[in-house]
């Protein structure tokens, strides 16, 4: 590994990160603790011995899904910095359709406010007959509301987003949201060789 260009040597205790895989539900924070009181993901999660969860990047509070927890800050980094260019995948529901010229917008970059961003792909999934229509999206990135951002670039509003992947992981379907599920060491280890420099 290398910071400003000089490579350094990272100290291991020898002990492999932990991650959870967790269910967000709509409803929850993604912080340590909320001033208005609400609800947030932490409350429901084992206690780490001489440390603490680190969240892997955020779900705002109307998003749900697949979040990552890790008692490794340095994977945390790791995972969200653009550098490693990590896969998150969403299932977005949009009110609205576009067409081909839309399409190659948001695949191409669309100049939002703090720069230009863009989804590494999209498919229609269903919900062809309403006024809402199902996407899968991926993006290599997570800034804020990125996705919602996205659609409403081109005229889309979101009104439901769950994160179905992030990386090498994908939301079990047996988990329930408000559930947790700790990853085995092998899965830990895929991950840290997915963000290897």
């Amino acid at each position: 590994m290398c910071v400003d260009g000089r490579p350094v040597a990272l100290r291991t205790t020898g002990q492999i990160a932990r991650v959870i895989l967790y269910h967000k539900p709509v409803g929850e924070l993604v912080t340590r603790s909320d001033p208005g009181g609400r609800p947030t993901v932490f409350a429901r999660l084992p206690p780490v011995r001489g440390g603490k969860w680190a969240a892997v990047g955020r779900l705002d509070f109307n998003t749900s899904g697949l979040l990552l927890l890790t008692d490794s800050g340095e994977l945390a980094n790791r995972l969200m910095h653009p550098r490693f260019e990590v896969l998150r995948e969403y299932a977005v529901r949009a009110l609205g359709h576009f067409g081909p010229a839309e399409r190659r917008q948001l695949l191409t970059g669309v100049e939002l406010e703090d720069g230009k961003a863009a989804f590494e792909r999209i498919d229609v999934q269903g919900g062809d007959k309403g006024a809402n229509r199902w996407y899968r999206v991926t993006l290599r990135e997570g800034r804020n509301r990125e996705v919602r951002r996205l659609f409403e670039a081109v005229g889309l509003r979101v009104n439901r987003l769950i994160r179905t992947g992030y990386g090498p992981l994908y939301l079990p379907r047996d988990l329930e949201p408000g559930q947790w599920r700790e990853l085995e060491p092998r899965r830990v280890r895929e991950l840290l060789s997915a963000t290897a420099a």
